[in-house]
């Protein structure tokens, strides 16, 4: 370990008094209250997050740029502490590069949607600036004892899925007013413990601010939330804990410290697993968006937003203390913890309803199969449809086409008797609504069979400068329906 508590000397780790570091974090937090509250009663024309009926339930347009104020907040605490004294913050110009190159990529996405794989692209470049800066994990070593086991060329590509990992779990569980917020104060607390009992205080003292800003983030970001943490928030908190691990970890060794951050992390990890396993049963991207995250299944159980947001900062505070617990115990700790993981995942999976009944869990998985089938059906007309764009000679013609996938997949244009509408959403602005017959699928998963043909009407608009008029186009304000 880094630091053997026999030989603990709390003398040794500041070289900042507690009032000193007290003072930078209020001023931090005020800074990231005040820039938050700004933006909060700012009604920009851009970074704005409008409801949209189906998983955006706010009322009126919120902001989605609450990374900026944080980040802004975070560098200038930073920077105040390098100049007023010495703190080895010196070494740490690559992490204040690469935080600010990941920042950026999600701060543009929060500007204009980039699409998945350019945001993978820009997540995938700063860790490997990152990691050519020379922060990286070179050992694998026991957590239990001496030695460990050098990674040689494997250094690389575990580097740098722990770099974009992480950030892309913070991201996937901000679906709910505080939650990645309070996470990532939870994790940032934990590295400033992990710094100071290291012996290294400007982890420390960097976690701490980071800690501060994220407080005054939250007076605003709390249910109902004021101001949205966005790409850009998420990404940074993310790739800061990745990149402040490593820095914490004595020098890219992966000892105590990755793995305190591993079980902290037991909750969002929790629910990206789930994500993974429902979404590639069901057929469609991993980076889609759902409403069945752990926060949604605690609501669908009668939790208020308060209550469940209570619920999982209890869980990732248990978790944090948990992982701390193998810091301070040498390891010892360790297989308690990965037996608290397997059993938060195995009640989580029952109490949630992910798993209706363990006895019946083959026949949940064939109905699962089952809807990926139709999706997937579903999907084959939408790409057929998308080509019939590009052959087909007026809009006319194509209506006819269009009409006759749509009965194959299982929707019509026009009500009838027992039908039930579902609307299309367009990027571009405006609604279309279909229809599909009552069965026993759920609501969510004709949405979803829906939301196939964005891409296909968004086309025929590029091409004929219209929809056909066999759709029904719903109203929007100030501009007419088709």
């Amino acid at each position: 370990m880094n630091a053997p508590a026999e030989n603990f000397n709390p003398d040794l780790v500041l070289t900042i008094t507690w009032s000193e570091l007290a003072v930078h974090a209020m001023l931090v937090l005020a800074l990231s209250a005040s820039g938050t509250w700004w933006l909060s009663h700012k009604r920009a024309g851009f970074g704005m997050d409008a409801p949209d009926g189906r998983r955006k339930l706010h009322e009126t347009p919120v902001s989605r740029l609450g990374g900026l104020p944080i980040y802004l907040a975070t560098v200038i605490g930073l920077t105040v502490v390098i100049f007023l004294g010495n703190h080895g913050f010196r070494a740490w110009a690559p992490l204040l590069i690469c935080n600010t190159l990941i920042f950026t990529v999600g701060l543009a996405d929060d500007l204009k949607p980039l699409g998945a794989r350019v945001k993978l692209v820009g997540q995938l470049g700063t860790a490997l600036i990152l990691y050519s800066l020379g922060v990286s994990i070179d050992v694998l070593s026991n957590p239990f004892g001496e030695g460990g086991i050098h990674l040689g060329w494997w250094s690389l590509p575990l580097t740098l899925v722990w770099l974009v990992a992480i950030p892309n779990i913070i991201n996937l569980i901000d679906g709910m007013d505080g939650l990645a917020a309070g996470f990532g104060l939870f994790l940032s607390l934990t590295l400033a413990f992990i710094g100071y009992f290291s012996f290294q205080t400007d982890v420390m003292i960097a976690s701490a601010l980071m800690a501060a800003a994220l407080g005054g983030f939250l007076f605003f970001n709390l249910p109902p939330a004021k101001i949205f943490l966005g790409d850009g928030g998420a990404y940074l908190i993310g790739f800061f804990i990745a990149s402040v691990s490593l820095q914490s970890s004595n020098k890219g060794s992966v000892i105590a410290a990755l793995l305190v951050i591993v079980i902290a992390l037991g909750v969002p990890i929790l629910d990206t697993f789930f994500a993974i396993v429902r979404r590639t049963m069901r057929g469609v991207p991993v980076f889609s968006a759902d409403a069945e995250h752990i926060h949604h299944r605690l609501i669908l159980l009668g939790y208020s937003k308060g209550r469940a947001l209570a619920v999982m900062y209890a869980v990732c505070l248990v978790l944090s203390l948990v992982g701390i617990s193998i810091l301070l115990t040498k390891g010892i700790a360790l297989p308690v913890a990965g037996a608290v993981l397997f059993l938060l995942a195995v009640g989580a999976a029952r109490y949630l309803g992910y798993v209706r009944s363990w006895t019946r869990l083959r026949e949940q998985v064939g109905q699962a199969l089952e809807r990926r089938r139709k999706y997937e059906h579903v999907q084959a007309h939408a790409r057929a449809l998308e080509f019939d764009v590009e052959v087909c000679g007026t809009l006319e013609e194509f209506a006819g086409l269009l009409r006759e996938r749509l009965r194959w997949a299982g929707f019509s244009t026009a009500s009838s008797e027992g039908a039930r509408p579902v609307k299309i959403s367009l990027t571009g602005g405006g609604e279309v609504l279909l229809h599909h017959k009552q069965d026993a699928d759920a609501e969510e998963h004709w949405l979803r069979r829906a939301d196939c043909f964005v891409t296909l009407l968004e086309r025929c608009e590029e091409r004929w400068g219209s929809l056909p008029d066999v759709l029904q186009r719903v109203p929007v304000e100030g501009r007419a329906a088709n």
